[in-house]
């Protein structure tokens, strides 16, 4: 093997920038007709890495020209009053979008309080009712994750339509949804997906035959130079963190066999947070018009 990658690196940055710009002028637009645009969150508990992730998206809002209300309960907060936090927001015409930072403390249900949501508010695309607009192709908020990734590849030029994606993954952040919006009829998508699983025995048969591998299963290390089809895409999604090391699905040795492959570091991240806020503007202006 070459000491030199060869693949093309496919960065999130350049693709965040222009979903950023887009969306920056939209909150604009909205403001000069006297609203202005709202991401509220929900912090619970005491987390370092949930704090700074809230930190993130509050610098985002103000960049973005957002209003960002924010909501902190103590760890020993109950699920009646994380779902009265939600309820909240419901009822608050000022607020469009809304989330949860998860995780959450292990004695509370998050699925409920995300079902508690109204689902127009919800800008992770995660609530039950915008999963099955997802399933149907009824327009709503796409989760960040999967809708960063389709954008990265139209970014870049990737080809998908009629192209085999194989998904090594299946949950319910990445895998799954993003198995739904590639397999649409769109000119960003159309393509042959197979969505695999750890689980499944001999997988590697089903991921060195991918002309695009995802890397969804949140398993440091698991893709290997030996697993991709030469030449093939491969987007690293799932990643896991070791205090502040991240460690990605993807060895770094694995640019010596794609053809192109994201960064280990600013490729699918920066595309989900751009996401995050083309939801809540969207959210702004269907509560608007």
């Amino acid at each position: 093997m070459p000491d030199t990658a060869t693949a093309r690196l496919l960065p999130g940055g350049p693709v965040a920038e222009a979903v950023n710009t887009d969306t920056a002028a939209r909150a604009a637009a909205l403001t000069a007709r006297g609203t202005t645009p709202s991401l509220a969150t929900i912090l619970v508990g005491d987390d370092d890495a949930s704090a700074g992730y809230i930190r993130i998206k509050q610098q985002q809002a103000t960049a973005l020209g957002f209003a960002s209300p924010h909501t902190h309960l103590p760890a020993d907060a109950t699920q009646a009053q994380v779902e009265a936090a939600v309820a909240a927001y419901n009822d608050d015409p000022a607020v469009h979008g809304m989330l949860i930072q998860y995780p959450i403390p292990g004695h509370l249900d998050y699925n409920a309080a995300l079902a508690a949501m109204d689902p127009d508010k919800d800008v992770d695309g995660m609530h039950p009712v915008n999963m099955g607009r997802l399933a149907l192709g009824i327009p709503g908020p796409l989760p960040c994750t999967p809708a960063g990734i389709e954008a990265l590849l139209a970014h870049h030029q990737i080809p998908i339509a009629g192209r085999e994606v194989v998904i090594l993954g299946r949950g319910a952040t990445l895998g799954r949804p993003l198995a739904m919006l590639l397999a649409q009829k769109r000119p960003t998508a159309d393509a042959a997906v197979t969505v695999v699983h750890t689980g499944v025995k001999d997988w590697p048969r089903y991921t060195r035959r991918a002309d695009i591998l995802v890397a969804a299963a949140g398993v440091p290390g698991i893709i290997q130079p030996e697993h991709v089809k030469p030449g093939a895409v491969v987007i690293g999604g799932g990643v896991r963190y070791e205090g502040r090391r991240i460690l990605p699905d993807v060895d770094e040795a694995c640019a010596h066999v794609a053809g192109a492959i994201t960064p280990r570091v600013g490729g699918v991240g920066p595309t989900t947070v751009a996401m995050l806020f083309r939801n809540a503007v969207a959210a702004a202006e269907k509560a608007t018009s």
